[in-house]
């Protein structure tokens, strides 16, 4: 048994969350943490509401509200929408709470204390008209990158490069379409510069990354990183400790890197014992992912690992398996913008698992990937329901009918012990696959079992054994159902809600529990009774979808 740490790309709480957020961080995150857990490993998955910066403000002035009443909506919206897709969170938390305030604010002081951040005197952009210094989002403009025009000071979505509002070419107040003015303030810097060297030896000793992370990472320091600010001239967020900094808060990107951290203590204060944290954080045998999108690779390849070289004290994450972008008609879900498929919507309208196996058949792990209701149907009908749904459907509907128990197997023929050869195979790829994070190829292993499977089913055609050869039958029978058992385990990071359903249906009690991987299978008693048999898979109309 090992610690596994789970961490979760926190998503603003300024509106709605889309599938792409959905496909490129939380669900395969949460397969990746039922896998562990299955495996008998120790797993802590964390995340939370980004409740700070400027897309909260931003949203706030747009509605007329104040930040606090935005944050507290859609906190609760999410959680509960995670919740119901079956993502299953340790804590989900959020960057409001007092005790993710003292865990930034002390992780600054010790940064501070150990000459990795300073003050210096700093050129920000200053709207005259509005009256005020206008922080990364606040200030539009041209990238200098790919020279799209609607770039924001913090970041291009067009080409995915990270900005200063001093980059932009043709700067403007969002607020007022003006074009700003510099002007002098006094802000922190986290002396990014010095951690070149570390950054590189660091990269050298991870294993399995997605090449595209890697290389976007070892490219971007070797072009030379640069000290950022850490502070800015911010009413919203989490003031700055010292003195005389009224008025100054810790920048977002920063602040909420830090929420993986405090997160995890508070479960652990949460839990009664206050210091289970330091299992996930400080003990090297422990394994790290971070599940994040494109777009925020650079804050978790080399500014949070930069911060955690400068902590000295906590672990450096073991991977980052970065996603690319899930695309609606060729372009990039986006709530800043408001294109995508909301998540609370489309749970109305269709099951949890059925939008789990989409997104998993989909995920954009090395390349973008283009969502369409077209294949969104296609995946359900013909794959989860017409081959995996199928399969069980047909062997316990028999099973039930003709024994109501697990039958006692006779000799096992060659064709037997070729479906249970493949059982294990299949098991042992799709294992690889999610050790190193391929959640899609994972899948396919899934599919290509229950296909076997169908085959196996269509070819011994027991309807008939059980005339001719009932000896014969419960033998077929029961390695079918044997099939069906080691898919409901198989399947469980994937479709939970289906695999539960599975697991009752084939006479177990108590559920699908941790350990139950692999060797750890329970063994499938002749004699066990088998549940009520139901429909797993809804079948998906046409008019049920979006055109």
């Amino acid at each position: 048994m090992k610690n596994v740490l789970v961490c979760v790309a926190w998503p603003y709480a300024n509106s709605s969350l889309h599938l792409g957020q959905i496909a490129g961080a939380c669900l395969p995150a949460d397969i990746f943490a039922r896998y562990h857990r299955l495996r008998g490993n120790r797993v802590l998955m964390v995340s939370g509401s980004d409740e700070h910066g400027t897309p909260i403000t931003v949203s706030a002035e747009k509605e007329n509200k104040k930040p606090e009443e935005i944050v507290e909506r859609y906190h609760k919206e999410h959680a509960e929408s995670l919740a119901r897709l079956g993502i299953s969170f340790d804590l989900y938390f959020r960057t409001s709470h007092p005790n993710h305030k003292k865990v930034a604010q002390d992780f600054f002081l010790k940064l501070l204390e150990k000459g990795y951040i300073e003050e210096r005197a700093s050129q920000a952009l200053f709207c005259g008209t509005c009256n005020r210094f206008l922080p990364d989002r606040y200030v539009e403009g041209t990238c200098p990158h790919c020279g799209a025009t609607d770039a924001r000071g913090d970041q291009c979505d067009r080409c995915g490069k990270t900005l200063d509002p001093a980059d932009l070419k043709n700067p403007r107040c969002r607020l007022c379409g003006k074009p700003p003015a510099f002007r002098e303030t006094r802000l922190h810097y986290l002396k990014l510069s010095q951690f070149s060297e570390k950054l590189l030896d660091y990269l050298k000793s991870r294993k399995n990354w997605r090449p595209n992370v890697l290389k976007f990472t070892q490219n971007w320091i070797k072009e030379g990183l640069n000290d950022r600010p850490i502070t800015r001239d911010l009413n919203w967020g989490i003031p700055v400790p010292l003195k005389g900094y009224e008025g100054k808060c810790l920048y977002v990107w920063f602040e909420a890197v830090i929420g993986y951290l405090s997160t995890s203590q508070e479960w652990a204060r949460q839990k009664g014992t206050p210091d289970a944290w330091k299992d996930f954080w400080q003990d090297p045998k422990t394994e790290s992912y971070y599940f994040i999108g494109k777009d925020n690779i650079p804050f978790h390849t080399i500014i949070w690992p930069a911060m955690l070289l400068g902590h000295e004290a906590l672990n450096l994450s073991t991977n980052v398996p970065a996603n690319e972008f899930l695309l609606l008609s060729g372009e990039k879900f986006s709530k800043s913008r408001g294109v995508g498929v909301r998540l609370k919507e489309c749970l109305d309208e269709f099951d949890p698992d059925q939008i789990r196996y989409y997104l998993a058949s989909v995920m954009p792990e090395t390349s973008d990937a283009n969502f369409t209701w077209a294949e969104f149907i296609q995946k359900n009908n013909e794959e989860f329901l017409s081959t995996i749904g199928n399969l069980i459907n047909r062997v316990l509907v028999f099973s039930q009918k003709t024994y109501q128990a697990v039958p006692k197997p006779g000799d096992l023929s060659q064709q037997d012990i070729e479906i249970e050869a493949a059982t294990v195979r299949h098991g042992r790829a799709l294992a690889e696959a999610l050790e190193r994070c391929e959640f899609k190829k994972g899948l396919k292993e899934i599919v290509a079992l229950a296909q076997t499977g169908n085959q196996y089913f269509n070819n011994q055609a027991p309807w008939k054994l059980a005339k001719e050869n009932p000896q014969r039958a419960e033998t077929v029978i029961y390695t079918a159902l044997k099939l069906c058992r080691s898919l409901a385990i198989y399947m469980a990071p994937y479709v939970p809600t289906t695999s539960e359903k599975t697991w009752a249906m084939l006479g177990y009690s108590g559920g699908i529990t941790a350990g139950l991987w692999g060797e750890n299978l329970p063994e499938l008693p002749a004699g066990q009774k088998l549940g009520p048999v139901a429909a797993l898979v809804k079948k998906i109309e046409r008019e049920e979808a979006a055109a």
